[in-house]
C-alpha cells in the first residue's frame, strides 16, 4: 500500500492554506514557492481540493485559496477520499484478477478480509483526524495523532 503523491501534496497544501494567517490565503506561486513543486501541479491539486470543497478561492489581484469551512469541520478521511481514493476498494479483486478473467479466489479469499480489515482500522482512525489537528509543529501533531489512536484503541 503506498500513499500516493497526489494525497501526500494535497494534504500538505491544505495544512498550509489552513495555517496562512492572510485573509487573502495563499496562491498558487506561494503555495508551490513553500511546497517545492511546480505551479502547474499546485494548480491542479487546489482544483481538486476546491471542488471536494474543502478550500475557496478568493478574488483579486492578491487573491489565493482559503479553507471553505474551519479546519475543525474538515476530516482527513474526506480528504485523502477527494484527492485519491481509498487503499482497498472493492474493485480491487476485478482488477487483479491474474491471468484469467475471473480471480480464482473470488468466493474465497482471506487476503481479502485482511485487506478490507486494513481499510476498516484506516478509515476509523482517519475518520477522528481534522485537518485542525495537523496544523501544529510536528511534535504537537504527533502528540495528538497518539492520543487520537490511543483512544481508538481503548476497550
Amino acid at each position: 500500500m503506498k500513499i500516493t503523491a497526489q494525497e501526500e501534496y494535497g494534504l500538505r497544501i491544505l495544512i498550509r492554506i489552513a495555517s496562512c494567517k492572510d485573509d487573502a490565503g495563499m496562491s498558487i506561486p506561494q503555495l508551490s514557492e513553500t511546497e517545492g513543486l511546480s505551479s502547474h501541479y499546485v494548480a491542479k491539486l487546489t482544483r481538486v481540493l476546491r471542488m471536494g470543497g474543502f478550500i475557496n478561492s478568493t478574488p483579486g489581484h492578491k487573491g489565493g485559496y482559503v479553507l471553505a469551512r474551519p479546519s475543525q469541520a474538515i476530516v482527513v478521511k474526506d480528504v485523502l477520499a477527494a484527492l485519491g481514493g481509498v487503499l482497498f476498494d472493492k474493485k480491487f479483486c476485478e482488477q487483479h484478477s491474474g491471468a484469467l478473467k475471473l480471480c480464482t479466489n473470488s468466493v474465497d479469499c482471506s487476503a481479502r478480509s485482511l485487506w478490507q480489515m486494513v481499510q476498516f482500522a484506516v478509515d476509523r482512525l482517519l475518520d477522528k483526524i481534522t485537518l485542525h489537528d495537523l496544523v501544529n509543529t510536528e511534535k504537537e501533531s504527533k502528540q495528538t495523532l497518539t492520543s487520537i489512536l490511543e483512544q481508538s484503541y481503548v476497550m
